[in-house]
């Protein structure tokens, strides 16, 4: 059952990462969907979309490494897996925030 689980959420998010990185599905960006237009004006949409479709493919490679642990019931490949989302999350967040990245 859990297996099923993991391979649901590597799926969703193997899509949603082929989606962005497609330059399309920014409304499902929480933070740009819900920006003002003079806000969305100054972003690049299509970089924003490429740099989470890239961020939504290392998660998805992460879950498959905790996935992995359920496979081979081995608790440091999980830690792991759970250490690369932390990761990747934390610093994608810093990546995006610093500098002006996404600006046309």
């Amino acid at each position: 059952m859990l297996l099923i689980i993991h391979g649901v959420v590597v799926g969703i998010l193997t899509i949603l990462g082929i989606l962005f990185l497609n330059g399309k599905g920014s409304f499902l960006i929480a933070g740009y969907n819900t920006a003002s237009k003079a806000e969305k004006e100054k972003i690049d949409e299509k970089k924003l979309c490429r740099y989470m479709g890239k961020l939504m493919l290392l998660l998805a490679g992460s879950f498959l490494v905790i996935m992995l642990s359920d496979i081979l019931n081995e608790m440091w490949i999980l830690w792991l897996g759970l250490a690369l989302v932390f990761v990747i999350v934390i610093g994608g967040i810093i990546y995006i925030n610093t500098g002006d990245r996404l600006k046309k």
